[in-house]
């Protein structure tokens, strides 16, 4: 078997997705997630002028190869662009070969480890009676556990809150990347922040009880002491995770954050190599991996540092909203249903557009995520409805401190 072509989808059913379809000479094709979520066409533009051209003609079966051809041939490594691009190869390959097969990938990967997976959602809202009712909802949903997230007095708009306008007048829902040529901006303070959180989840757990696991994304802005300083305030609420709680590439910095709270730490949706991970694993210094196959290099790549990280007794937390493509999160639930040290997988759901774009067998039910039993990754995409839904340029929003200066986002 050879790869005769190798195609790029960019598809914006309420958000923008790129797709990698390599086609092989037996007519079986595969699917990989290529996308990055505010800089979509840089690797579109990487798959299509530099990367397309050199599968052609090579065994579709020969994943690692490929893998490593792609990453250390092209001699400047890493980086999220060349990691979203390699990670669509990846996953198409990976595709094809259970397509031959006839399995799914999840049974190439050793078989299932469990009968589904345990998922969180996204719970928000502008007060606490709007933040219950949400935390209401997806425990409906099927939901065994919840992130809250909740606005803050003194910061006028937040990520994350669903029905809070942002900066720009657009609104937060599950498709939050504002159309535009550029960013909404948001402002900080982390203070009044701190102050609060504490509060919310004090009235969370009063309200729903002590068993219901609640999660808290910090999203980078904190530093390492102010983070310490949180993981300590939010121990009596007995949190499953928080985080991302300061720029995660300085990984020494979890170090201090570690030894002063026992709240379990999260973090690595933004990282694309194992290398930034060494520290925090070998140190112990979090719980859970974030990292997404979509921007990691794929499967391949994250197996590896699930391995890895099951000798420090740390499992997986794999980031999964809607910036991830169906094809992304199948291939992660794919991974997540082999590997013994399975955490949780965040699941937010796709619109109801991306739907007819990507046709999937993924299901949710009985409160538990499966990528489904159809060979390969068990999502195809539909051409036709991709092509009604033309790239719109968007941006996640950015972060000003009062003064106007820039801060982690």
């Amino acid at each position: 078997m050879r790869i005769t072509s190798a195609d790029i989808i960019v598809t914006s059913p309420t958000r923008n997705f790129v797709t990698l379809k390599i086609t092989t000479d037996e007519g079986i094709t595969g699917l990989g997630d290529a996308t990055l979520n505010g800089r979509e066409l840089a690797v579109a533009a990487y798959l299509r002028d530099h990367v397309a051209q050199l599968l052609i003609g090579r065994d579709p079966h020969r994943i690692e190869d490929t893998w490593q051809y792609l990453y250390r041939g092209a001699y400047w490594r890493r980086g999220p662009v060349t990691m979203a691009a390699i990670a669509a190869v990846d996953m198409a390959l990976w595709d094809i070969k259970g397509k031959a097969a006839g399995l799914p990938v999840y049974q190439l990967l050793g078989g299932a480890s469990r009968t589904g997976l345990m998922t969180y959602g996204h719970a928000s809202g502008r007060d606490l009676p709007e933040l219950f009712d949400s935390v209401r909802r997806h425990i409906e949903e099927g939901h065994q556990a919840v992130r809250i997230q909740s606005s803050v007095p003194g910061i006028p708009a937040l990520y994350g809150v669903a029905a809070q306008p942002q900066a720009s007048g657009v609104r937060y829902d599950h498709e939050p990347a504002g159309r535009g040529s550029r960013p909404p901006e948001e402002v900080w303070n982390t203070h009044a922040y701190l102050h609060h959180l504490p509060t919310v989840f004090e009235a969370v757990r009063n309200e729903f009880g002590p068993d219901l696991p609640l999660l808290h994304d910090g999203h980078h802005r904190m530093t390492p002491i102010q983070a310490a300083k949180l993981g300590k305030a939010l121990e009596p609420y007995d949190l499953f995770w928080l985080e991302d709680t300061t720029p995660a590439e300085h990984q020494e910095a979890f170090r201090l954050i570690r030894h002063h709270t026992t709240t379990p730490l999260a973090v690595g949706e933004v990282f694309n190599h194992a290398a930034d991970f060494r520290t925090l694993l070998t140190e112990r210094l979090i719980d859970y991996v974030r990292a997404a196959a979509t921007h990691f290099g794929g499967i391949t790549p994250l197996r590896k540092i699930m391995d890895t990280a099951a000798e420090y007794q740390i499992k997986s937390g794999f980031h999964g909203p809607t910036d991830i493509s169906p094809v992304g999160l199948a291939a992660q639930a794919h991974l997540g249903l082999a590997i013994h040290n399975f955490g949780i997988q965040e699941y937010m759901g796709h619109s109801e557009a991306t739907h007819t774009v990507f046709r999937q067998s993924m299901t949710f039910k009985d409160g538990l995520l499966h990528p489904g039993d159809t060979p390969g990754l068990g999502v195809e995409l539909d051409e036709e409805a991709a092509a009604a839904h033309p790239y719109q340029q968007a941006y996640l929003p950015c972060n000003r401190l009062a003064d106007g200066t820039i801060h982690d986002w």
